[in-house]
């Protein structure tokens, strides 16, 4: 078997799309330090890689976006 030509598996419903701070402060119009300030009071869950970035949920960040456009 060739290792070259395996491919690794597609469409695996387990793997979320991952966000960093600065995507997630886009999306929200607020600096990144907000972002982190909101994990750390347990508002959002993040992961860490690796290098020990953090990162967030995508469907996470997108209900709380959501929820947060209902109180205005």
């Amino acid at each position: 078997m060739n290792a070259s030509t395996e491919q690794p598996p597609t469409g695996d419903d387990d793997v979320a799309e991952l966000l960093t701070p600065a995507e997630v402060a886009k999306m929200f119009h607020v600096d990144p330090k907000t972002v982190t300030r909101w994990a750390q009071a347990g508002k959002l869950t993040y992961m860490r890689t690796l290098g020990g970035h953090r990162r967030y949920r995508r469907d996470e960040v997108v209900d709380l976006l959501r929820d947060s456009s209902k109180d205005k």
